[in-house]
């Protein structure tokens, strides 16, 4: 389950374009939405005397998440939390295709199968909420191009060979002209996970917990307040798209941007479920024979890629596992 949040940037060209697209883009349709909040926000209201550097976004998101007690939001929406401080099993039987009213009687039910009923099913939707937070820049070539072959041309000039600096020189222009054309999107996102387990659990089963038959304003005040809740940092991951073709039209222009923005957000996600086992692609097989999944270019797939096959099954206690088949 994932919530995306967008970090606000100061003035960049076609800035409207490109945060236009990221909330046009599609939802990454390997994840459940679980959208909770406000999708942006101004890293200046967060940083330290306002520094916005790339070193001390960490610590702005962090400050941020915490602020805004995203992480107590994930969960009350994962409980169907209502203004009364009520919570309900129905989002958590939707996704995990369990009993809604059985799961809510194993609330109370203190026998192992009831706790492992819960526990499953914390360990397989709630512990695996995410957030990703992204940072979009658009800037044009020319600017790195040109400091790129101020270098090259350097180099070049220290070559005592005049044949050979000539070669160079002429390599630098060469290079120097075909990438200064155009823009990039540059896409920085952070992730972070969601932290529930076996503590968390019984604390809020314990603590929080009341249905529309046990309403407690005491409790309701106990959530709100709670610092239980907390996200995980995981790591971060870039991403540049180029974007070329004619700028002087504005619809055309503006299309380019929304379709290379757009591109870098699907090119950043790969790049995360390739590098954090965590958050890594996982869907059902639509056939065994031949073994098939619907995963491709939006999940960075590559020839030679390889993936796990596991098969379901339940154990003594009534709790789901996977068995790896190949």
């Amino acid at each position: 389950s994932l919530h995306t949040i967008l970090m606000e940037s100061d003035r960049f060209p076609y800035k409207d374009t490109v945060i236009g697209a990221y909330y046009k883009a599609p939802f990454p349709d390997k994840y459940n939405n679980h959208t909770v909040g406000e999708k942006s926000f101004d890293p200046k209201q967060y940083g330290i005397n306002g520094d916005t550097t790339s070193t001390n976004i960490p610590v702005i998101i962090d400050t941020y998440l915490k602020q805004k007690k995203v992480a107590n939001l994930m969960v009350a929406k994962w409980f169907n939390r209502q203004e009364d401080g009520t919570f309900d099993m129905s989002l958590i039987c939707e996704r995990g295709s369990y009993n809604a009213s059985e799961m809510e009687a194993r609330v109370s039910d203190k026998t192992a199968r009831g706790t492992s009923s819960l526990a499953d099913a914390g360990e397989e939707l709630i512990g695996n909420s995410f957030i990703v937070v992204s940072k979009l820049f658009f800037l044009s070539n020319e600017a790195p191009a040109y400091a790129i072959y101020l270098t090259s041309m350097a180099l070049a000039s220290k070559i005592s060979n005049s044949m050979l600096r000539k070669v160079a020189e002429i390599a630098a222009e060469q290079v120097y002209k075909k990438t200064r054309e155009g823009y990039s999107v540059w896409t920085t996102s952070y992730l972070y996970k969601l932290q529930w387990n076996d503590s968390i659990s019984g604390t809020f089963y314990n603590d929080y917990w009341m249905d529309k038959n046990s309403i407690d304003p005491a409790k309701k005040e106990k959530f709100d307040n709670s610092e239980l809740f907390n996200l995980q940092f995981i790591g971060s991951e870039k991403s540049r798209s180029l974007v070329t073709g004619s700028f002087r039209e504005q619809r055309g222009a503006e299309k380019l941007v929304e379709m290379a923005t757009i591109r870098t957000i699907d090119n950043v996600y790969a790049k995360l479920q390739k590098k954090y086992d965590v958050f890594k692609t996982k869907t059902p097989l639509i056939s065994g024979d031949p073994i098939a999944a619907e995963i491709g270019l939006k999940e960075g797939l590559e020839g030679g890629d390889k993936f796990e096959v596991l098969e379901q099954d339940i154990d003594k206690e009534g709790k789901t596992k996977y068995d790896r088949k190949g």
